[in-house]
This record gives C-alpha cells, sequence and structure tokens, in this order.
C-alpha cells in the first residue's frame, strides 16, 4: 500500500463489529488513510468500519453500493445510468 497510487477496496476485513476482530479492518483503514494513493472505497459496511476507525475525512470517496460500486468498475452499465441516457436522448 505504500507505493500504490489507487488504492480500490470493497468490503471490510471480517466482522469489524466484534470488538475482536475489528484490528485487521481498522489497520487496513488506517494504512490506506496514511497512503499517499487515491483512495476508493465501495460497500455500506466498509462506509460503517471507516467511520468506526476515524478515518472518514482521509479517504478521496467513498460509495455506499458495494455490488453496483464493483459493477461500475467491471464497466458494465447500471440501470439507473442506462435510464438516465436514454431520458436524455429523449426515449422514455
Amino acid at each position: 500500500l505504500n507505493n500504490a497510487k489507487t488504492i480500490v477496496w470493497n468490503g471490510p476485513m471480517g466482522v469489524f463489529e466484534m470488538d475482536a476482530f475489528s484490528r485487521g479492518t481498522f489497520a487496513l483503514a488506517h494504512s490506506v488513510a496514511n497512503s499517499y494513493a487515491l483512495s476508493i472505497v465501495g460497500g455500506g459496511d466498509t462506509d460503517v468500519a471507516i467511520d468506526q476507525a476515524g478515518e472518514r475525512d482521509n479517504m478521496s470517496y467513498i460509495s455506499t453500493g458495494g455490488g453496483a460500486f464493483l459493477e461500475l468498475l467491471e464497466g458494465k452499465k447500471l440501470p439507473a445510468m442506462i435510464a438516465l441516457e436514454q431520458c436524455s436522448n429523449g426515449k422514455k
């Protein structure tokens, strides 16, 4: 992570809601936050974990959409995007 220019993170590292299992997720959040990389985070659970780790303001971008976030990164068109494109082209 130290030399990365871009970090994409989707999903926590286990059951971060339980203290006994939170260290890995919080350590990753701190590492990403302290890097110089563009940090792109996806998923509602990851969003909550980053907030609990106190690193929300140190991430470049956070999306609460997990599956949709990954589909967009794969280059797939999301239904809402298709609908917006059709509306902008005068189709209903």
